[in-house]
């Protein structure tokens, strides 16, 4: 592995943990405020969803010179990949440990992350945020 892909790692984990407290502290205000955990739990991922492709973009897979990306491609690609791993596995998940293995509501969602953040780097990393090089002029000719 590349010292650079593990720098980005390092960096996309400082970042999913400040999405993760995003995420988790309004999952709880919504909990705390008679929201169904469902409802909470999608709630929570369209703002961490945003929160982390905002710092992702700037901070962990940010552009070098001669690299392009379009920004509401790289988005829509940010949502589906997480549409999977946040809602689709994060909820089957969710369900299994509440209501299947009864796992305080409050702790089921750090016992998901432990199987989602290592997916979402991977898929953000190969996928979301793939990065194409610009062709130079004369490279064409």
């Amino acid at each position: 592995m590349k010292i650079e892909c593990i720098f980005q790692l390092i960096k996309f984990g400082l970042v999913g943990f400040s999405n993760t407290l995003v995420f988790y502290f309004l999952y709880v205000i919504l909990i705390y405020l008679n929201v169904p955990y469902l409802l909470a739990n999608v709630i929570a991922f369209i703002v961490s969803v945003l929160n982390s492709f905002y710092w992702n973009n700037k901070y962990v897979f940010k552009r070098k010179e001669g690299e392009k990306r379009n920004i509401y491609v790289t988005l829509f690609k940010t949502f589906i990949a997480y549409a999977w791993t946040g809602l689709v596995l994060n909820n089957f998940l969710l369900v299994f440990f509440i209501e299947i293995i009864r796992v305080s509501k409050y702790l089921a969602p750090a016992l998901v992350l432990i199987v989602t953040i290592p997916l979402n780097f991977l898929i953000n990393k190969f996928w979301s945020f793939n990065i194409k090089k610009e062709k130079k002029e004369n490279e064409e000719n």
